[in-house]
């Protein structure tokens, strides 16, 4: 069974996911935890603990359980008192980081619960923040919801401290046949797992290609204007002398009522082929968005099956 190692957070990368548990293929997720918004910042700076948020979100879309049990877990409490807006999963990642004993544990234990086919860890234990530098050097921006509304100001991101990997991921980085980052907010969910030099390391080591899933449309105040070209030219910086491999980006058109409605704020990102090809890799397209709720958002089936026919290419090409 193909081994794929996926990097990400937040509503993009729980998409992603909700499709590829469908194939046969191991899937480990490796989710940032530096968000400190909402509830999971409360939790995080009243326990002190990482930021759960985004791993909940991750273990619910692999979830192989009844949909009444994940709709009680995405649950909000609405009333007012100590638990208003926590969702009651995130509570109840909070409670076995206690009873585990660490983030990792508890991941580990309710994706047993919710019959998870795969391996979901955080990218550290640590209980980090982003930081936003200015081009002038001085660490302006302090936390996720800081960083993403200042996104233009920012000539680099770092933590504000030193944040440890396990074995376990640079294990899990070593034997994968395919190494994807998933769509998602770039600077505050994609680019955090390349903020860890051990991480950077670690790919530098990897044989496995490198394969980055577009955005679909650009993010108001983080990514306006970028083309696909834009987002990986900026995934590549982080790199260093590793690159981008693989693009998977969207080739469908949007209908003009979704695009008046929606795309006011958000404009599509153009794929922009010619301009993708400059960096090197290689471009996998197909009309994989799908609309919900009025929302523009990749087809978790569609992606996914780029995704597998690729490997299984892959495959063919190596015997």
């Amino acid at each position: 069974m193909k081994k794929v190692v996926v990097f990400g957070g937040g509503t993009g990368i729980s998409n992603l996911l909700s499709g590829l548990k469908l194939f046969p293929i191991d899937v480990t997720t490796i989710v940032a935890v530096s968000d400190n918004g909402s509830s999971t910042g409360v939790l995080k700076e009243e326990l002190d603990i990482p930021a759960v948020g985004d791993i909940g979100k991750v273990l619910l879309s692999m979830a192989n359980v009844d949909q009444e049990f994940v709709d009680l877990l995405r649950y909000r409490f609405s009333k007012e008192g100590t638990l208003h807006n926590h969702p009651v999963r995130n509570v109840m990642l909070a409670a076995l980081i206690d009873t585990q004993g660490s983030l990792t544990e508890a991941a580990k234990y309710m994706a047993k619960i919710l019959n998870v086919k795969g391996t979901v860890l955080p990218l550290t234990e640590d209980k980090v923040e982003l930081v936003g530098m200015t081009k002038r050097g001085v660490d302006k921006f302090y936390g996720e919801e800081d960083v993403s509304l200042n996104v233009k100001k920012i000539a680099k991101l770092h933590y504000d401290k030193e944040v440890h990997i396990s074995s376990e991921i640079k294990k899990k980085i070593k034997e994968a046949d395919l190494i994807i980052f998933s769509p998602g907010s770039l600077y505050t969910s994609i680019l955090p797992h390349l903020l860890s030099g051990e991480i950077v390391s670690s790919l530098k080591k990897a044989k496995a290609p490198l394969m980055y899933v577009s955005n679909l449309v650009t993010q108001p105040g983080e990514t306006d204007g970028y083309s696909v070209k834009d987002h990986v030219d900026v995934l590549n910086s982080y790199l260093e002398n590793r690159k981008i491999d693989i693009v998977v980006a969207n080739s469908g058109e949007v209908d003009k009522r979704i695009k008046k409605k929606y795309l006011d704020t958000e404009n599509k990102v153009t794929v922009g082929l010619e301009n993708i090809e400059e960096t090197g890799a290689e471009v996998i397209t197909g009309d994989i968005f799908s609309i919900e709720n009025e929302k523009i958002r990749h087809d978790s089936l569609k992606t996914a099956y780029l995704i597998f026919s690729y490997l299984m290419n892959s495959e063919e090409k190596d015997s």
